[in-house]
């Protein structure tokens, strides 16, 4: 492990603990050459997963992109971030256990749609406006009559 200070490509390992998640391994180093402290992760190496959008162009999935989805959807409401940030983790985790790594982004809405469903019910129709495209009226009465 190169030391970010001086460059020294040795180091000692002075502790190591799971991190709080227990999804990395915290490791406490100390540098052969200046003696300096610093703090590495291992993590498992994740094959990244890939959106489908609706027009079939294909991105990367990107965590910034869910987060402002529900961020809005959650905005003036009781719902912390600490919550916000659970429910991302969880919508996550659920795609990373799916089958294929390329998932339709539909596939992403109606899983964040559901989620949003139970927690807050205003908030899954300010998500399903923009998901579901409404244009009319109409659209939010039927939902509306769904959720009633």
């Amino acid at each position: 492990m190169k030391c970010p200070f001086c460059g020294f490509q040795e180091s000692d390992v002075v502790e190591t603990r799971i991190s709080e998640d227990g999804a990395a391994l915290r490791r406490r180093r100390v540098c052969g050459s200046c003696a300096k402290r610093y703090t590495t992760y291992e993590r498992v190496d994740r094959i990244p997963i890939v959106v489908i959008k609706r027009d079939g162009r294909r991105d990367m999935y990107d965590r910034s992109k869910l987060l402002s989805g529900i961020i809005k959807a959650f905005e003036k409401t009781k719902v912390t971030g600490v919550q916000i940030e659970l429910l991302a983790d969880e919508i996550e985790e659920q795609l990373r256990r799916q089958d294929n790594t390329e998932i339709q982004s539909s596939f992403i809405g109606n899983l964040v749609a559901q989620k949003l469903k139970k927690i807050d019910k205003v908030a899954y129709i300010r998500f399903a406006s923009v998901f579901k495209r409404f244009v009319e009226v109409e659209e939010f009465e039927r939902e509306l009559k769904k959720l009633l």
